[in-house]
């Protein structure tokens, strides 16, 4: 709702027609068969365009239909290890995270404590660095290790 009594006027070809009344902008409005819409309220005098409100406001949502349509969901992926992996099986983890950043995901390394492993947590700390060791430069860290309850994770993203 329009509450200035002097506006400035731009017209619906995005030319100004210039500061006049509410009352003049409304009839160039109906006389275009638009609608009076306040732009800039703020502004001294405050800015009115005269458009069509309900075509703009369906070029708006399909705007961010489009948006939407081409944003890319990030995924990640999870790597699950144990404290006292051995070689062997962690190269097998080390290639399906290999996999999954090839395929441009995320890959979250997580080392699982059970019972009495929670004495030794470095050895979790041991077996990520491992992991990013045996990885390379085809991966970064995202996240530094994190602890959370009986685990210890990572993020690692694909290098570009």
């Amino acid at each position: 709702m329009i509450r200035a009594s002097r506006l400035f006027v731009i017209d619906a070809d995005g030319k100004p027609q210039g500061e006049m009344s509410l009352q003049e902008a409304m009839k160039l409005a109906e006389a275009a068969e638009m609608d009076l819409v306040e732009i800039s309220p703020n502004a001294n005098p405050p800015v009115a365009k005269i458009l069509d409100l309900g075509k703009y406001k369906y070029d708006q949502t399909k705007a961010q239909q489009r948006q939407r349509k081409h944003h890319k969901e990030v995924v990640v992926k999870e790597v699950r290890l144990g404290p006292t992996i051995g070689d062997h099986d962690l190269g097998v983890k080390v290639k399906q995270a290999e996999k999954f950043l090839g395929l441009g995901y995320k890959v979250k390394a997580s080392v699982i404590f059970r019972g009495r492993q929670m004495a030794h947590i470095e050895l979790g700390h041991e077996v990520l660095q491992k992991l990013i060791d045996r990885l390379g430069d085809k991966a970064k860290i995202e996240q530094a290790p994190l602890r959370q309850g009986r685990s210890v994770h990572i993020v690692i993203a694909p290098t570009k």
